[in-house]
């Protein structure tokens, strides 16, 4: 302890201190003991007076009291961790500082740390939960000035793969264009463009068990509206806010979405907020089936050589016109690795392509105006169509 025999305590004059405020100043001096037992240590090699506290107030002596408020607080949450942050008064917190200038101290442990901490093992005790610095599903914030508690609660997440079985359905919610979501005689008063959507048709079966406040889904990529999503489906995260409930029946949830018959999911599996950043980065390659349309009969022998060739040559994609308006005008680079002929009638085709993420098929096949180039209907010299587009893999490797 020469560290507590060097302080010069004359800088501290007539202000007394409590324990845990005098063990705090050398809080990383010593394991295994409360600030209060290092304190009172403190306090019997420094001889220094106990009385009302310069630094606290007495806020260290409520730890508690403040425990119970939070306590109450949590009640009508479900949840399995949480942690306690706080806020302390400007001049309180002001007057430590000026005490470790003055004493010179290398070591102190600010108050605020302690209060979090202390009042966290009550909490942990009186709610039976463990208190978690990393990614709890609810934080407690302690404004102990005021004697008031704020929660922070923690989305919900929900992983899983859906299938789109419908055409006409977005991914997630499309405000009207028109009153941009506040309804009017264009959308019939939803607000909306689309009757619903997948994220939706999701979401709603969770809200119902979970008592959530909203949703949000993050899809691996998404969809054209009037293409379906089929195959093993498209790998999504179901972000729900402020759930009252965590411990939702998922299977039953599953198989209510499924009666819809518009998506279907294979399961829904917890996950974290750190996974929803994992899956808006990974560039999976897709696979679709392309039905078209030519201007004359297709030429089958002329379109099975002429696909290969389109493979693995660099694809020049401006961004389409059909999103421009939303979306950056840029030139991407893309690629196909895979094209083959599926069948052949009259002057319709169906292809089975496997493009890099990012490839407007779409617009492979007509050009675009010339938007896209090499496209399929410049290469074949006749005018294409696309009559439907189905998704029918992600290769993310799941």
């Amino acid at each position: 302890m020469e560290e507590i025999l060097a302080v010069d305590w004359r800088a501290l004059g007539d202000r007394s201190l409590c324990d845990s405020c005098l063990g705090r100043l050398f809080g990383k001096l010593g394991h295994g003991f409360t600030n209060a037992e290092r304190g009172r240590r403190v306090r019997e090699m420094a001889t220094i007076a106990d009385g009302p506290c310069w630094v606290c107030g007495g806020l260290t002596s409520r730890y508690d009291d403040l425990a119970r408020l939070v306590a109450r607080k949590l009640e009508p949450w479900e949840f399995e961790t949480f942690r306690i942050g706080s806020k302390i008064d400007f001049e309180m917190a002001a007057r430590e500082e000026s005490l470790w200038a003055g004493l010179a101290l290398t070591g102190p442990e600010p108050l605020k740390a302690e209060v979090n901490r202390e009042v966290g093992k009550r909490v942990s005790d009186l709610v039976g939960k463990e208190a978690a610095l990393e990614s709890p599903d609810i934080v407690a914030v302690l404004d102990t000035g005021f004697d008031h508690v704020d929660l922070q609660v923690n989305p919900l997440y929900l992983r899983g793969r859906y299938r789109k079985l419908s055409r006409g359905v977005p991914q997630t919610r499309w405000p009207c264009r028109r009153c941009r979501g506040k309804g009017c005689a264009r959308c019939g008063g939803t607000g909306k463009m689309y009757p619903t959507s997948v994220e939706e048709v999701i979401a709603a079966e969770v809200m119902r068990e979970s008592g959530g406040t909203g949703h949000a889904l993050h899809g691996m990529g998404r969809e054209d509206v009037d293409a379906r999503m089929l195959g093993r489906g498209r790998p999504f995260i179901l972000e729900i806010k402020e759930p009252g409930k965590r411990r939702i029946d998922l299977d039953a949830s599953v198989r209510r979405i499924n009666e819809s018959g518009i998506v279907e999911v294979d399961r829904l599996a917890p996950s974290t907020g750190a996974d929803v950043v994992a899956l808006k980065e990974d560039r999976a390659a897709k696979t679709y089936r392309v039905l078209l349309r030519m201007a004359s009969p297709v030429d089958e022998a002329k379109l099975k050589g002429t696909l290969p060739v389109l493979v693995g040559e660099p694809i020049a994609q401006r961004t389409p016109g059909r999103v421009v308006h939303r979306r950056a005008d840029t030139t991407r680079a893309r690629r196909l690795l895979s094209a083959e002929v599926v069948g052949v009638e009259g002057d319709r085709a169906e292809l089975r392509v496997t493009a890099e993420a990012g490839t407007y098929i779409k617009e492979w096949v007509h050009g675009d105006g010339g938007r896209t180039r090499p496209s399929l209907a410049e290469r074949l010299g006749a005018a294409c169509e696309v009559l439907e587009l189905d998704v029918l893999d992600v290769h993310d490797g799941g």
